[in-house]
Parts: C-alpha cells; sequence; structure tokens
C-alpha cells in the first residue's frame, strides 16, 4: 500500500525536485501539494508549483495556495538563492493547471480530519501553513501519522550564523509544530549538505535524454552558481529531497532522538533549531534528529525516479 502524504512546499529549486520525486515515486500517493511563502512570496511559489506539475504533467493531484505571511513576523525571502522568481533559470511556459479554490490550510485541515490517521505531511518549507492549521483546528494533531520536515540545523546556521532559512522564516510555527507531540523526523543542514549533485550526477541526468531529467539540470545549473556565489560549495545541495527520501526509505537517513526547541528570542540565535544531543536538559526527546545520509542510495533512489517521467 503506498504511503498517503501531503507536501507543503515553497517553490523554489529544490522544492520543484522533492515535488517530482513525491508525485512520481511508486511507494507514495501525493494527496495534496499546499504552498506557502518562503523562498519567495505565496503568490509566486503557488505559481511556481503550477509551473512544475504542468511541465511534467502531475494532473491528478490538487495545488492550493496558503499563507503570505508569517505568524507573526514580516516575510522574508531567499532570492539570493532562488532568484526574483523563486524558480530562475529554467525557461518555464505558461502553465495550463490551476490552483483549486480552497486555501491550504483549509485543504490541510480536511485531509486529516477525514482520514485514518494515515497521512504524513512533508514540510518543505516554513511551517506557517501547518501551524496555522494546527491551530485552528487542534483535532487534526492526533490525526497526523507523522512529520517529516527539511529544516534546522545541529550546528551552524545558513540564513545566519545559527539559524537554518526554513525555521528562522518562521520561529514560532516552528516551535508550535516541534511541540504538537506527533512523530517529528527533522532533516537539518547536516544531512542535506552531503546530497550534492556533482557533476557525475549532472552526467547521470543527461544521459536519459529526457524533459524532466533536463529541466533537473536546468534547475541545478542555476542553483549550483548561487551556492557558488553566496556559500563557495562545489556543487548545489539537494535539501528537501531529502525530506521525501526519508518517508521513501527510513533508513536513508541515520538519526538520534532528541529534544529540540526552537529559539524565538534570541538576540543572536533567532530560529536556531537547539538540539540536545547529549540529554543535558533532561527533556524527553519529541525529534527524530538525522545527522548522516546514505548518499548512493538517495541518489539511485531520486534518479530511478526522475527516469520515470517520459
Amino acid at each position: 500500500m503506498r504511503q498517503k502524504i501531503i507536501l507543503d512546499c515553497d517553490p523554489g529549486h529544490d522544492d520543484a525536485i522533492a515535488l517530482l520525486l513525491a508525485a512520481r515515486h511508486p511507494a507514495l500517493e501525493l494527496l495534496a501539494v499546499t504552498t506557502v511563502a518562503g523562498n519567495q512570496s505565496v503568490e509566486k511559489t503557488s505559481l511556481n508549483a503550477l509551473k512544475i506539475c504542468s511541465l511534467a504533467h502531475i494532473e491528478q493531484v490538487p495545488i492550493s495556495k496558503g499563507m503570505n505571511q508569517p505568524l507573526i513576523r514580516r516575510a522574508r525571502h531567499a532570492a539570493d538563492i532562488h532568484g526574483d522568481s523563486g524558480l530562475d533559470g529554467p525557461a518555464l511556459p505558461t502553465p495550463y493547471l490551476s490552483l483549486t479554490s480552497q486555501h491550504a490550510v483549509d485543504v490541510l485541515i480536511d485531509l486529516l480530519l477525514q482520514s485514518d490517521g494515515d497521512i504524513i505531511l512533508i514540510p518543505t518549507g516554513p511551517l506557517t501553513n501547518i501551524a496555522t492549521a494546527m491551530r485552528r483546528a487542534p483535532a487534526i494533531i492526533p490525526k497526523i501519522k507523522a512529520i517529516s520536515l527539511m529544516g534546522g540545523a545541529i550546528s551552524v546556521g545558513n540564513v545566519t550564523a545559527s539559524a537554518e532559512f526554513n525555521i528562522w522564516a518562521d520561529p514560532e510555527a516552528a516551535a508550535l509544530v516541534f511541540a504538537c507531540g506527533r512523530p517529528i523526523t527533522m532533516v537539518p543542514l547536516e544531512v542535506t549538505h552531503q546530497a550534492l549533485a556533482t557533476e557525475a550526477i549532472m552526467q547521470r541526468l543527461q544521459a536519459m535524454h529526457q524533459a524532466v531529467p533536463d529541466f533537473v539540470i536546468d534547475l541545478m545549473r542555476y542553483f549550483g552558481e548561487s551556492y557558488r556565489q553566496v556559500f563557495g560549495f562545489a556543487a548545489p545541495p539537494l535539501h528537501d529531497p531529502c525530506a521525501v527520501a526519508a518517508v521513501i526509505d527510513p533508513d536513508i537517513i541515520v538519526s538520534k532522538d532528541m529534544h529540540v526547541d526552537i529559539e524565538t528570542r534570541g538576540e543572536w540565535t533567532e530560529g536556531r533549531t537547539v538540539c540536545d544531543l547529549y540529554g543535558k536538559t533532561g527533556l524527553p526527546p519529541n525529534v527524530q534528529v538525522g545527522y548522516a545520509l546514505h548518499v548512493e542510495r538517495f541518489w539511485d533512489l531520486l534518479l530511478e525516479t526522475l527516469a520515470l517521467y517520459a
């Protein structure tokens, strides 16, 4: 039986690849795509989701626009990495698909309340939609089978010295979700920085001679140049597909149970995921925190799925 999932995302170059993986892998049943402000405004991330699904002919999955602002803060985006559109680089045609008329938060609430508690949420952007849904309808919380999220870091950040972007963009939302009591797998920078789209990976994609893998190459060329300029990386990391891969193959990520708190007030540490690696707080673990990736397994899983797009 395929695992039911909802992808809550802010496309985004790596979100685009996470969406392609979630929509086509045979172990998953993608019930909905919900968009949120993050890498760019929700208007832009929603349009990008439509473009990706139109390009790949992902036609049976509803796409719903969500929150455009964090719970209490001003919106903060990542144009330095993803460009003004949020998906700069590839030339994409006007999408033929349309958004649903239902708000993403209502989609999350309705699907979870109607479920048998068998849906895994995969957030790959700020956690605003999910936190808002939990606030509005607390009855959804016990209906969530698990959450596999891309976000956070055990050590250093990528948007400040302390914080990873997705958590920093809406730390209050992250604090609410991390405290919800449901099983959470956190896929942090320590994992995703091991998923580098090297030139060898690009060559494997080129050898497929298909439109979707060619689109992924275009994504990675732009993303790679951003990461070279901003971070000095030799190849771009595929953050968000790691959170999807962790649902498909839970052993693909090596992890440890920890207590994780979200810093919402620190002068220098706002948005930090405070990971109690050694149990110093005495608080019970609330998150399964990844720290290593089976790299070859990850790339085989992803590339075999992309090859299914004829």
